[in-house]
């Protein structure tokens, strides 16, 4: 319960923060979470820990949560690893992209491997998910939002193992 508390403060806070800190050039609907912890971006290294606090969580959350699935576990921590990786490699890096796409693509698919809290709800989710995911696409493409449909799809990966983890620890009682 606690990792999975942890992973959206780390996020929202993390992206609230730092885009506090930067120039008034920067503009969340259009600029990405990337851009923050980016080399020369104002005080990237509180993006660069939200990022590194948010992984981590989700490997936390991934080693706890038993009553997942082992394919939902594991792809949960892969989508951990992959976040700490993208805090490690900011933007220029050449390993940046790569290790962001693994992670929105493992986050999107966790839910419906995992099977918890029910397999109904995590079907939906990943459904969700993978939604965002493809606004997230198309922005990259062409489009004036790619800021916004990041913070929506991070920001909802970043809740789900929340809403999980609050709903198992009810169905427990």
């Amino acid at each position: 319960m606690v990792s999975a508390s942890l992973a959206p403060i780390a996020l929202i806070g993390g992206w609230s923060l730092a885009a506090a800190r930067q120039p008034p050039s920067y503009d969340p609907l259009r600029d990405t979470i990337s851009a923050l912890a980016a080399r020369g971006a104002t005080d990237s290294w509180i993006m660069t820990v939200g990022l590194a606090v948010l992984g981590t969580s989700h490997l936390a959350t991934a080693s706890g949560l038993t009553e997942a699935s082992i394919t939902g576990r594991a792809l949960l921590a892969v989508g951990g690893i992959a976040t700490i990786a993208v805090s490690a490699l900011p933007q220029p890096a050449a390993g940046h992209a790569p290790a962001a796409t693994v992670g929105f693509v493992a986050l999107a698919l966790w839910p419906a491997a995992s099977g918890v809290p029910a397999r109904r709800a995590a079907r939906i989710a990943t459904i969700g998910l993978v939604a965002l995911l493809g606004w997230l696409l198309l922005e990259l493409h062409d489009g004036n939002l790619l800021g916004l449909s990041e913070r929506v799809l991070a920001g909802a990966q970043s809740l789900w193992p929340l809403a999980v983890a609050v709903t198992l620890s009810r169905l427990r009682r």
